[in-house]
Formats: structure tokens, C-alpha cells, sequence
């Protein structure tokens, strides 16, 4: 039996603009839920099932970023922002938040799609990857115990919960113990459409990194700043 289409959730009172991202969406192949308020996104959610998410900021009962907290509390599915917003601080608070992307008006169709198809892969890789058949151990870095395979971070023993741009952040850093990485390499590493505009963001994503390993062990502090530089990760002797 075929499996079904993808479906994308469409979060947008612009009728024109969800109108042709709908009819794009559907000549590729996914089925579209088209929702002009974030309520009835959210009335709706458990019966979507959405593949991904295509929230509109600006909406006429409340702010796309309100609307996410609540989306995020009953889906794990990929959200991009949709905004008419072109200032750094609306897309660096997207990102922040944890969205996976943001796509600015007006844009293109073909990108919206092809930056659609690249979160639902990214999502369908690290929730359907079969393990191969015999499973590597863990690698120890110092304090540190990376699991590949399950995309997992230990410190200290304790399992870090992590989101996917702080997994990655981690991942770069602990690849390259005492390097020096600038912002635009981690911003690389970590991001699947890096913009070099946003290279803060790292920052802040860092800080909520080493909030969490401070939780573990209070007293360390491995992940050292270079003023002017960027981020390297210490490791005890």
C-alpha cells in the first residue's frame, strides 16, 4: 500500500499568498491544511498530523510567536515562520524559539517548497533512520559521551536534553576539542540554511548550552568565549 503524502499545515490570512502556496504544495505531491487563524490551527492539530508547518507571524488572533509555544506543546513538527517583517531581530527570535526556519515576504514559491522538502527530510532522517546492525559505543571526549547513532549527548554521565541547533553546536564543538570556531563556522555546522546576518545567534544558543551543562556540574564551565574569535571547547587534562 502507497503511504500517504506529507501533510503541510498552512498558517496564513492572506488568502492570495496561501492560496498559491497550496496550489504549489499540491503540484509536488503534499496535502495541504490551510488555516487563515492560529486558533483554528490549533483546534485542528491533532487531526492534521502536519509533516511541517508554515506559520504566518503577523495573524488576525494573535502573534505567530504566542502561537507556537502552543503548537510546539502538542507537535514536533517542523515549523517555518512566514513574516513581512525584514528586521534581524524577528527572524534571530524565530530561530531562537527553536523554529526550524523562516522564509521572508515576498518570496519565492520554489524556495518556500524546496526549504519545506529540506525540513521534512531533515525530520524523517533523525525520527525513521534504522541503526545498523551492530551499533558503535558511545564516544568519550573528556567529560563528554556522544551518541551518534541515537543523536545523544551525555555530560557527566547525565543525558543532555537538547535542541537540534544545540545538539549540533555541541556536536561541532566536540569534534574539534581546544579549536577555536567562529561563529560563521558553527553557524555552518549547525544550521541547515546558514545566513551570515545571523551569525548572533549563535551566541544565544550557546548560553542556553552552557546553562544546561551547568545544571550537571555546576563548577565547569568547558565551553570557553574568544573574544573576537569565537567558541572552543576545554576539556580537563
Amino acid at each position: 500500500m502507497p503511504r500517504p503524502a506529507p501533510v503541510v499545515v498552512i498558517v496564513e490570512d492572506e488568502s492570495s499568498i496561501a492560496d498559491a502556496v497550496v496550489f504549489a504544495l499540491q503540484n509536488e505531491g503534499y496535502r495541504c491544511r490551510h488555516h487563515a487563524t492560529g486558533g483554528a490551527c490549533l483546534d485542528a492539530l491533532g487531526e492534521d498530523r502536519p509533516a511541517a508547518i508554515l506559520l504566518d507571524i503577523g495573524l488576525p488572533d494573535g502573534s505567530g510567536f504566542d502561537f507556537f509555544r502552543r503548537i510546539r506543546e502538542a507537535s514536533a513538527a517542523p515549523v517555518i515562520f512566514l513574516t513581512a517583517r525584514s528586521e534581524e531581530v524577528d527572524r534571530v527570535a524565530g530561530l531562537e524559539m527553536g523554529a526550524d526556519d523562516y522564509v521572508v515576504k515576498p518570496f519565492s514559491v520554489r524556495e518556500l517548497i524546496a526549504r519545506v522538502r529540506m525540513v521534512i527530510r531533515r525530520q524523517e532522517e533523525g525520527s525513521h533512520a534504522s541503526p545498523p546492525a551492530a551499533v558503535p559505543a558511545p564516544a568519550a571526549t573528556g567529560p563528554f559521551a556522544h551518541d551518534v547513532q541515537r543523536r545523544e549527548i551525555r555530560y557527566r554521565g547525565a543525558l543532555l536534553t537538547l535542541t537540534l541547533h544545540e545538539y549540533r553546536l555541541l556536536e561541532a564543538l566536540l569534534a574539534h576539542p581546544g579549536h577555536v570556531l567562529s561563529r560563521g563556522q558553527l553557524l555552518e555546522r549547525a544550521w541547515e540554511a546558514p545566513d551570515h546576518r545571523l551569525e548572533r545567534t549563535v551566541d544565544s544558543h550557546v548560553k542556553t548550552l552552557r546553562a544546561k551543562l551547568r545544571e550537571v556540574h555546576p563548577e565547569s564551565d568547558p565551553i570557553r568565549t574568544h573574544r573576537g574569535l569565537g567558541y572552543s571547547l576545554e576539556l580537563p587534562a
